[in-house]
C-alpha cells in the first residue's frame, strides 16, 4: 500500500492543532488574519483556507463570516459517522424520524425538474426490484429514493447528516427483512404518495407522509 504524503494544508492544520494544544491560541481567541497565517506558516492562501476548513469540520475552529476564525476546542470532536457507527439502530432510527419529515417538506418547496426525475427514477427501481424480490437492489433503491429527496431539500448539511444515517438504515434493512421484499411492496403506494406530494409542492402533506413512512404506518 502506497504511503500518502500530507498536503501543505494538512501540515498547517497539524501545526495549528499543536499551537492550540500548547495554548499559543486559546479557546475563544481569534486566529490571526489569513495574510499573517501565510507568513507564520510559509504557505499560500489556499493552503491556509483548506487547513481552517479541515479544523472547522473537526470542530476545533469556528469561522464567522466577516468577523474572523475562532478557536472553540482543543481536541477534534468525534465525527458524526464515528458516533453513528457506535450507536444502537434504535438511536439511528430516531435520528431518521427527526430528519425525514423536515427533509420531505423542504424538498416539496425547493425541488426542481431534475430532482423530480431523480426521485422518480429510484421510486420506479424500488417497485421493479421489490416485484422481482431482488432484496439487495430493492433496499438500495429505497435508500437512493430518500437520498434523492434529501438532495432536493436544498440544505446541504441536512443532506450530509442524512447520508451518514442511511448507511446504518441499509444495515437495518438487511437484518430486519431477511432478504425479503414483501414489506417494500406493501409500502410502495405510500412512497408514491410521497413523491406526488413533493411533485405537487405540497410541503405539509409531504411532511405527514414522510412521518408515516418512518413510523411504518402504511
Amino acid at each position: 500500500m502506497q504511503i500518502q504524503r500530507k498536503t501543505l494544508a494538512q501540515e498547517v492544520a497539524e501545526r495549528l492543532i499543536e499551537g492550540i494544544s500548547n495554548d499559543e491560541y486559546t479557546i475563544g481567541e481569534k486566529l490571526p488574519i489569513e495574510s499573517e497565517l501565510m507568513k507564520i506558516y510559509g504557505v499560500g492562501r489556499s493552503s491556509i483556507r483548506e487547513a481552517i476548513k479541515i479544523l472547522s469540520i473537526k470542530g476545533i475552529l469556528n469561522v464567522q463570516q466577516g468577523v474572523g476564525t475562532f478557536v472553540v476546542a482543543k481536541n477534534a470532536q468525534e465525527s458524526l459517522e464515528s458516533q453513528m457507527n457506535k450507536a444502537e439502530i434504535q438511536d439511528v432510527q430516531e435520528v431518521r424520524s427527526l430528519l425525514d419529515s423536515k427533509i420531505a417538506a423542504k424538498a416539496a418547496m425547493n425541488r426542481n425538474e431534475e430532482d423530480l426525475k431523480n426521485i422518480k427514477k429510484y421510486l420506479d427501481l424500488r417497485t421493479q426490484y421489490a416485484e422481482e424480490n431482488l432484496s439487495t437492489e430493492c433496499y438500495q433503491a429505497d435508500i437512493n429514493f430518500h437520498l434523492a429527496i434529501a438532495e432536493a431539500c436544498g440544505n446541504k448539511l441536512l443532506k450530509e447528516i442524512y447520508k451518514v444515517a442511511t448507511k446504518h438504515i441499509l444495515n437495518s434493512f438487511e437484518i430486519r427483512h431477511h432478504n425479503n421484499t414483501d414489506s417494500f411492496k406493501i409500502s410502495q403506494k405510500i412512497h408514491t404518495d410521497l413523491y406526488q406530494s413533493i411533485e405537487n409542492g405540497n410541503a405539509e402533506k409531504a411532511y405527514i407522509i414522510a412521518q408515516k413512512i418512518v413510523d411504518q404506518i402504511y
